[in-house]
């Protein structure tokens, strides 16, 4: 593997692609870019201003911000000083952010609006480490005695007078230098700083380059919509810069939709739950139209599925390259008409909804990682997708299973350990092989299945294991559940937390409601074997979501907080 940095990737790359656009932003309802070499000035101007208020090598600096050019100006700026990016989710608490900035000994924090930096600034004030704050937008809100506030533009301006000082660091940055510290998010406890190296993330880029080629050798737009904090999507902006692609950052999963039609990508990164939610949209309106369009649609899916097993005869070929065609074509436009790939990850994938969305021609490649592996471990190859699976490893990992079915890998990629936490690093990392926490099978092509996370299995008082991931999978696949948790453990069986779509409830009686979900259940329980089934349920009116605690940044439910609150009517459940 070539020797090389972050930054000097970044460099590079300037001198390839010079005054073509880079870095877009929606503002004032307008898109505006700045170059590679607009882009490189910033960097260089930033790193100066930072390096005026003494952040030095191995300083670390927390960026919380929502998907922006300034992200990435930001990163490149501080990895230039040969200095520690700590990303962090811009849905963090107060009480999180000051555990970060404590842990992770940060020297500064970089923040976006006015609402985040309030925040982050009440947290400043109980921490006498950190008393720097870079506001990117204007700031008027809480200014703790002690603390230095600076504008991102002045430090730009601070930086252009200092600029001979920007470069100096950059021959000393070792591949091997710590180039950020991901916090995990987690679905339990306090999160753990990651630390990533150069070395470890450029290894990455070669794996996700190597998937990406499959799809054409062209020159890639990307649409940046998963939160830049994830260490998929860190990863996948560097794998940007590497393609020498140009970046839309979109306005937020509100306007994702909308945006997909005005920039029209050829590359975006989505978690689960997105396709989730398109799927919903797409069933919801074919419902709603005629029924010769249901008809043409239905057909597609089904003869699309057909296809990708080469299992097509000849009158379904012929129905296959005619009217099933157009429906493809109108959902391909309706997703911008360029899109060769939405790169899927963050977490799994119910296999039904991905076969949907290829039965339709729209390219997936479903990924699988850890933020310890930087994060990319395997991934479908466009080639052979086999969906129910995460695919084989990339190019450079190995992997294999533990006595227990705990999958392990191994590979440049793998995180130098986590930071503070010697304990937890080795009983992570044993003889340098990660221990995912996954369980999985690898078939005969080495392409893997993961069953579920080891520590979330569910043993219930017959002493079966059971993995929460398919009865839930099949009961949000039920076109009224939109989103759903089993519960179960040490009990006789199977219960569950379910939420009921807005959008088909609203127009329907309670009665109706009740018969639909209790159909809904039904069918999902049709496809489990008899300990995944559920036997009785609650509904809930509020989703889960990040803003009530309920779900990571990525989606992921937190079975810990959905407990806390609802654990009472889950158990009254066994009482009936």
């Amino acid at each position: 593997m070539e020797h090389i940095t972050l930054p000097n990737l970044f460099f590079q790359k300037v001198l390839e692609n010079t005054d073509k656009p880079f870095l877009w932003e929606k503002k004032e309802g307008e898109w505006k870019s700045l170059s590679w070499q607009q882009t490189e000035k910033k960097v260089k101007q930033l790193a100066a201003g930072l390096k005026y208020n003494d952040i030095l090598p191995g300083d670390k600096v927390i960026i919380v911000s929502e998907n922006r050019p300034e992200c990435l100006i930001s990163d490149l700026a501080i990895n230039t000083l040969n200095a520690i990016t700590v990303p962090a989710y811009t849905t963090n608490t107060e009480d999180d952010h000051r555990y970060i900035i404590e842990h992770s000994d940060a020297k500064a924090v970089i923040v976006s609006n006015n609402i985040l930096a309030n925040r982050i600034a009440l947290a400043l004030s109980k921490v006498e480490s950190c008393n720097l704050l870079i506001t990117i937008d204007e700031y008027s809100g809480f200014m703790p005695e002690g603390l230095k506030v600076e504008s991102f533009e002045k430090l730009l301006k601070v930086g252009d007078e200092n600029l001979s000082t920007a470069l100096h660091n950059l021959n000393t940055i070792d591949k091997d230098d710590i180039c950020c510290l991901i916090y995990t998010s987690g679905t339990g406890g306090r999160p753990k700083g990651v630390m990533l190296t150069h070395r470890s993330i450029y290894h990455n880029i070669l794996g996700a380059d190597n998937l990406v080629k499959q799809v054409g050798d062209i020159d890639h737009t990307y649409l940046s919509l998963v939160p830049y904090s994830h260490a998929y999507e860190h990863m996948a902006l560097f794998l940007q810069i590497y393609l020498g692609a140009q970046i839309y950052f979109s306005e937020g999963p509100d306007k994702f939709a909308a945006n997909l039609l005005e920039v029209a990508p050829t590359l975006s990164t989505a978690v689960p739950r997105l396709f989730e939610v398109l799927y919903d949209r797409i069933r919801i309106q074919i419902k709603n139209s005629g029924k010769l369009l249901q008809f043409a649609f239905n057909r597609t899916i089904k003869l699309g599925k057909k296809n990708l097993f080469n299992e097509l005869n000849l009158i379904e070929k012929i129905e296959h390259n005619t009217y099933c065609k157009l429906i493809r074509n109108r959902i391909t436009k309706r997703l911008g008409g360029r899109l060769s790939a939405f790169i899927s990850g963050g977490s799994a994938l119910n296999p039904d909804i991905g076969y949907f969305f290829l039965s339709l021609g729209v390219q997936i490649i479903q990924g699988y990682g850890q933020t310890e592996a930087s994060p990319l471990i395997s991934a479908n190859p466009p080639i052979k997708v086999k969906i129910e699976t995460v695919g084989p490893p990339i190019k450079g990992v190995e992997v294999k299973l533990s006595e227990e079915g705990e999958l392990l890998v191994k590979g440049e990629g793998v995180m130098k350990g986590y930071w503070k936490q010697e304990k937890e690093t080795s009983e992570t990392i044993i003889n340098g092989w990660l221990h995912t926490g996954d369980l999985a099978d690898i078939d005969e092509d080495g392409y893997i299945t993961i069953k579920d996370r080891k520590k979330e299995i569910i043993v219930n008082s017959g002493g079966d294991n059971i993995a929460p991931v398919r009865p839930e999978s099949n009961l949000t696949f039920q076109d009224i559940i939109l989103q759903a948790m089993v519960y179960g453990d040490r009990r006789p069986y199977l219960v569950a937390l379910i939420v009921i779509d807005p959008e088909i409830s609203k127009n329907i009686s309670e009665e109706e409601l009740n018969n639909e979900v209790s159909n809904a259940v039904k069918k999902a329980n049709d496809n489990l074997s008899q300990v995944e089934k559920i036997r009785r349920y609650i509904i809930i009116d509020e989703p889960l979501s990040t803003d009530n605690g309920m779900l990571t940044p990525t989606m992921k439910i937190r079975r810990h907080m959905v407990n806390e609150v609802y654990g009472e009517q889950l158990n009254n459940l066994y009482k009936k």
